[in-house]
């Protein structure tokens, strides 16, 4: 496969995220599982042209496929649904008119990390094409595994989340998985792109494909921990008087389990 074809991948992500004209935020939110959408499915696709899909592989592609269009309506729904969530974005700024050459800067710089975040998967397809499709599948497995991991904890914390605000409006969720750490559906998310990345461990070759797979992870992972800290902000400014609110965020991890990170903000001050 040519390396052009890389071109392909960011064009598929540019196609998916364009929604994000309508509303900015979608960018990096509806737009953002559209594309990973988009991108699973052309990945297999391509995989299945040249021959580099195995078993492992269309399994990955598949559980992204269903992670990005299960997140991406997920997010479309509770935004017309949810009027404490428009009021959310409304606070933050996040639903502010940006200009034009904004809005394509940022549509660029989001489709080029859709594309390092999976590219992973498109490097295998260049790397093993031509019938070695079962190379590397231990990782492959696993990794696929791990992603579907991810993406059920992920679901699973969105709808316990919904269930919880229904119960107690001013309370933030505390049972379930967020009774391991208080950001769930970002450990979730961190978990299918960490899955990703090992998908593609034996298979990365050279510098730049390993530059572009470490940086897609890292900023996935950065900008999961710059949500974590945003969202702890917003629920310490409602419910810092509360002192079940506090026991809870004083004991209770903010994005991983059992890693003893629980506060990313100041919230005496």
């Amino acid at each position: 496969m040519s390396k052009a074809s890389i071109w392909i991948i960011i064009a598929v992500g540019l196609a998916g995220c364009c929604i994000g004209f309508k509303e900015f935020v979608w960018f990096m939110a509806v737009g953002y599982g559209l594309a990973i959408s988009a991108i699973a499915v052309t990945l297999c696709i391509m995989g299945i042209v040249t021959g580099a899909a195995g078993i492992p592989f269309l399994l990955m592609c598949a559980v992204l496929f269903i992670y990005g269009l299960r997140l991406g309506l997920f997010l479309l729904i509770r935004e017309k649904k949810s009027d404490s969530y428009r009021k959310t974005l409304a606070s933050t700024g996040s639903v502010t008119k940006m200009s034009l050459p904004i809005s394509i800067s940022m549509w660029i710089m989001c489709s080029v990390l859709y594309m390092m975040m999976t590219s992973p998967l498109y490097f295998r397809i260049e790397n093993l094409s031509g019938g070695l499709a079962g190379s590397g599948n231990v990782c492959m497995w696993i990794g696929a595994v791990i992603s579907a991991l991810g993406v059920i904890t992920e679901a699973v914390s969105d709808a316990q989340k919904s269930a919880q605000k229904k119960e107690n409006p001013q309370m933030v969720a505390t049972k379930g998985l967020f009774s391991l750490c208080r950001c769930p559906n970002y450990f979730g998310e961190i978990t299918v792109w960490t899955g990703v990345l090992i998908s593609g461990l034996p298979i990365l070759r050279g510098f730049w494909q390993w530059f572009l797979a470490i940086i897609g992870y890292i900023c996935i992972v950065a900008i999961m921990f710059s949500g974590a800290k945003r969202l702890e902000l917003r629920q310490t400014k409602r419910c810092w008087k509360m002192k079940e609110y506090v026991d809870y965020a004083n004991h209770t991890p903010l994005i991983i389990p059992f890693l003893p990170i629980y506060h990313m903000i100041d919230w005496r001050q």
